[in-house]
């Protein structure tokens, strides 16, 4: 599918890669609902866009784990635009550190990073299936084909965000929903070092896992690597490559791999 003249709806958008998305959509021609928890945020993003791109955007103040609110943002971009062709479903929150993670913080991890995506499918895909065609982006991590250190609520939930985007497109992929999983490393937004920045061992050796396994890239980039997945209709889009030989790794040998995330979660833990 291209995204000029395309209807998208782009989740967290107040910045990050969902800001980078929004500004990159636009420049293709898209028109955007930029969606985000902080209404402020999404607005500064649209009216940045759009002074490059005169009504290009429209924003709007949302939390994304709740069906209805999700409901408004889909009703929003179709009474401005048209029908939704594109969702990204890039909100999404760092989690809580370690086993100690109350019943809350696993609710809100489980609502954001993964229910949201449930939510927002069973919205779109029955109108993408009346339409005969429909693309679904979800956001989630290089943690959900590895593991992240420091943050089960995190590991889990980006594990079983890739795990629903693979069931999406095995179920619907012959039937016009396209569907592409986006898991990169580290990229420079502040979600990169809440870890360092929460005065907690485990949260340091969190964020120096993602920083001094592989380079850390601009939203821009990963934007840059999100059209062009979208373009190839290609399901996982791997910013940073080296993840790909690291899943390699991880499936041929498990019991070797967890060995290794140990000694590198040690020697973590040790510098911080």
């Amino acid at each position: 599918m291209n995204v000029a003249h395309g209807v998208a709806v782009v989740t967290g958008g107040g910045g990050g890669i969902g800001g980078a998305l929004v500004a990159r959509l636009a420049r293709e021609g898209a028109r955007v609902v930029v969606a985000d928890l902080d209404p402020d945020t999404a607005r500064a993003v649209s009216e940045t866009v759009n002074a490059d791109h005169p009504g290009s955007t429209l924003s709007a103040g949302a939390d994304v784990s709740d069906t209805e609110q999700i409901r408004q943002l889909i009703d929003l971009a179709e009474s401005a635009f048209g029908p939704v062709d594109f969702y990204f479903a890039n909100a999404g929150i760092a989690g809580a550190l370690g086993l100690d993670a109350s019943e809350q913080d696993w609710d809100r991890s489980i609502g954001v990073n993964l229910r949201a995506h449930i939510r927002a499918a069973r919205l779109l895909v029955p109108r993408w299936l009346e339409r005969g065609e429909g693309y679904f982006v979800s956001t989630a991590s290089a943690a959900g084909l590895l593991t992240q250190i420091g943050s089960a609520t995190y590991a889990v939930t980006k594990h079983a965000a890739v795990s629903f985007a693979e069931w999406l497109s095995v179920t619907y992929g012959d039937r016009g929903v396209r569907v592409s999983c986006l898991c990169p490393m580290g990229v420079n937004t502040p979600m990169l070092s809440s870890g360092e920045d929460s005065g907690h061992a485990l949260g340091r050796a969190a964020t120096r896992a993602v920083t001094t396994a592989g380079d850390v890239l601009e939203p821009a980039d990963v934007a840059d690597a999100v059209l062009a997945a979208i373009e190839d209709e290609r399901f996982l889009i791997l910013p940073h490559e080296d993840v790909r030989e690291m899943y390699r790794h991880k499936g041929s040998d498990y019991d070797r791999w967890l060995r290794g995330m140990r000694r590198y979660q040690r020697s973590l833990q040790a510098q911080a």
